[in-house]
């Protein structure tokens, strides 16, 4: 039921499409005010970015969270010199997904395999990732489970480390890839604009 709960609330949202840079954009508003907004790759339709934006209390709109994909280089597209920027040795935590499986990726991990343990936390309903000799902690839902309403499975978690990148990968239940490939031909009924029409027509 939870799977077909989230379905209709993407066919209940007011779509619009773009095509523009290869790349196929759906903005989503939810009754709600609630905003989402995804890119696929346009040849294999795989899911290349997920963000989404709320309205304050006060009905102003928040900043974009970004849920799957690249998360923009620190201070990009800022104009202030003094602002104080990360260093860029720290660990990056970034989600992106294949066709089969969700996947996260932790940059700048230079410490072997053995150091790590990744389980999940099905009381607490997500995976933590942990190391050894306690230089690093993480913990992160899968929302794309908890939308579902699905419980996390242990056995459909993996994980490798090569080039200081520990990824952690988890198999998509059979109930999501049904939920997906649904939502592809769903995606299909929207008129699609191209980026040279100017702007993106509404469903």
């Amino acid at each position: 039921m939870a799977v077909t709960g989230w379905l209709e609330s993407l066919r209940a949202a007011e779509k619009t499409a773009l095509l523009q840079d290869g790349r196929r954009k759906v903005h989503y508003l939810f009754p709600d005010g609630k905003e989402m907004a995804e890119e696929y790759d346009e040849k294999t339709s795989e899911l290349l970015v997920r963000k989404w934006r709320v309205r304050s209390a006060l009905g102003v709109l928040g900043q974009w969270q970004l849920e799957v994909g690249e998360p923009a280089a620190p201070g990009a597209g800022s104009l202030s010199p003094e602002l104080i920027k990360e260093s860029s040795a720290n660990p990056i935590f970034m989600r992106k997904d294949t066709k089969r499986t969700f996947q996260w990726r932790i940059r700048n991990l230079p410490y072997p395999k053995d150091v790590y343990s990744v389980c999940v936390a099905p009381e607490e309903r997500c995976i933590i990732v942990r190391t050894a000799n306690k230089k690093y902690y993480k913990k992160f839902s899968v929302p794309d489970l908890d939308r579902h309403q699905l419980p996390l499975d242990d056995s459909l978690l993996s994980f490798a480390h090569a080039n200081c990148t520990l990824i952690i990968s988890y198999q998509k239940p059979k109930e999501i890839l049904v939920a997906e490939s649904e939502l592809q031909k769903e995606l299909k009924k929207v008129k699609t604009a191209h980026s040279s029409d100017g702007d993106c027509k509404t469903q």
